[in-house]
């Protein structure tokens, strides 16, 4: 008697609408859809529509029939751009996402698409978790995976925000003493400074609505979690995951870097892994050409990410410290909404203007750039970045020192780890001109690089360690396989 073909368990995924957090999310479904498993991915419209007009579909959809891309209404407050926002802002975007999150999911549950139920969730961290949470108890008490997108080191911060606010390390009133050392916190293997906590620590108002999101939302849900799935790999935050693992009631998957993870199955697939390219605008493909005519290791690489707006001094003085520092430079500049509030008439059109005549004999600027192929361009000597985790990432992997320049939330904790823990790089925090942006980018460059690089040289080859078959990132991968396959009903 033939037995019956085992059940493919499928796994709905669940990001918060923002780049940073869709991205490293989108790895891990890939990854899985690779274990054969049923992908549901649901995004909001605009962030389901910015996929489809990034990547070649009809092949991703014929490498994996069973991904499945679906969609909800955006409801974004008025006025506000979630890919342009204050600490403020952010706030708003929290509290619309999950007034809208929770009808989302639980109407793509009771539709169900033509597909088994699912075999669990994976949601992004606090507010997407407890939307997803609500939902897998109405139906049936799905297992729900949190996924953290920020690295170790912030998640065990975040835990200790009730206690900071009790000892009044923060609000930060006024930025006073912000390089008085913050001693509430233990465990984390370097000194932290006020100014290397959270940028919502910095607002009194939406700090306090942060923890109370936090609070009511993120813990309670994420403790009530199967597990928590991290992009990070263990070597790199040895400590604090011991300590997160103690401190949880639950398993701690690090997967991490995935796209690394991800990369190593399209090598060893005999088949072309066909990845959609995960982001919010077209990439300018001729800054690979450019680079292929500049000396190894010369160029520093500068983007801020999706998120960050700059002023026209802002701009000014980075470009005109790039210039001292007679190093060739690809810069990232998105188009005219990221750049923020200015200080005369001068509109977005005319600062990129000035800037790329300042500039055009030394650099290039572009809109967009695929980031993950420049960093490991051998001409990239350097990054200077705002510090977001899947950068830091992406920068370790391809041994690329940093230079820092966080603007919020994870960001400021990440690049104290860059600078005073791991040695990979420099903080730039709280400063911005052009002195400053000169003799850092020649002490990374030139000066102090070889100590840098000694550290570097370590780093990348633990990470590239961690996603090789029996590493530790691969294996806890083949964990999470395990463990999801188990929750099928018998």
């Amino acid at each position: 008697m033939e037995q019956p073909e085992p059940q493919v368990p499928h796994v709905v995924f669940f990001p918060f609408p923002a780049h940073g957090h869709i991205k490293p999310m989108f790895r891990l479904a890939e990854l899985l859809s690779h274990a054969n498993f049923q992908v549901t991915f649901l995004n909001t419209q605009r962030n389901h529509d910015l996929l489809l007009l990034s990547s070649d579909i009809p092949a991703f959809r014929s490498r994996y029939p069973n991904f499945q891309l679906l969609s909800y209404p955006d409801k974004v407050p008025l006025g506000l751009d979630p890919h342009r926002r204050s600490e403020q802002g952010f706030v708003d975007l929290l509290l619309s996402t999950k007034a809208a999150a929770k009808p989302a999911l639980s109407e793509l549950l009771e539709k169900k698409t033509g597909r088994r139920p699912p075999t669990c969730i994976i949601a992004d961290w606090a507010i997407m978790c407890s939307s997803a949470m609500d939902v897998a108890k109405e139906f049936g008490n799905i297992p729900v995976f949190a996924f953290q997108t920020a690295c170790a080191h912030y998640m065990w911060m975040d835990f200790h925000l009730l206690k900071l606010i009790e000892e009044g390390e923060v609000p930060l009133r006024g930025y006073k003493d912000m390089d008085k050392p913050v001693t509430s916190i233990s465990g984390l293997g370097m000194s932290v400074r006020r100014r290397d906590l959270s940028g919502f620590a910095r607002f009194d108002t939406v700090c306090k609505q942060v923890i109370e999101i936090s609070t009511n939302y993120g813990s309670s849900a994420v403790s009530q979690a199967y597990g928590v799935i991290h992009n990070t790999f263990d070597k790199l935050e040895a400590p604090v995951i011991s300590k997160l693992s103690s401190f949880l009631p639950f398993k701690i998957y690090t997967i991490g870097p995935l796209h690394c993870l991800l990369n190593n199955y399209c090598i060893k697939d005999s088949n072309p892994l066909h990845s959609i390219n995960v982001t919010i605008c077209k990439e300018d493909t001729n800054c690979i050409t450019w680079l292929d005519s500049q000396p190894s290791g010369s160029v520093i690489f500068v983007s801020f990410g999706s998120l960050v707006s700059l002023s026209r001094s802002q701009i000014l003085e980075i470009g005109q410290g790039l210039l001292n520092s007679c190093r060739p430079f690809l810069w990232v500049i998105l188009p005219n909404p990221i750049v923020g509030q200015q200080e005369d008439d001068s509109t977005p059109g005319q600062i990129l203007m000035e800037l790329e005549n300042m500039s055009k004999e030394k650099g290039l600027i572009v809109s967009w750039a695929p980031q993950e192929k420049v960093l490991a361009h051998p001409a990239i000597g350097g990054f200077l970045t705002h510090s977001g985790w899947n950068s830091t990432m992406e920068s370790i992997y391809a041994r690329v020192p940093m230079i820092c320049w966080p603007t919020e939330a994870d960001q400021l904790v990440n690049s104290r780890c860059v600078s005073e823990l791991w040695r990979i790089g420099f903080d730039m925090k709280d400063t911005c001109d052009r002195s400053t942006v000169e003799k850092l980018v020649n002490d990374l460059m030139e000066d102090k690089r070889d100590e840098i690089m000694k550290s570097m040289d370590k780093i990348t080859r633990q990470a590239e360690e961690s996603v090789q078959e029996g590493g530790s990132s691969y294996c806890n991968l083949q964990r999470l396989i395990t463990d999801i396959r188990s929750l099928i009903p018998t």
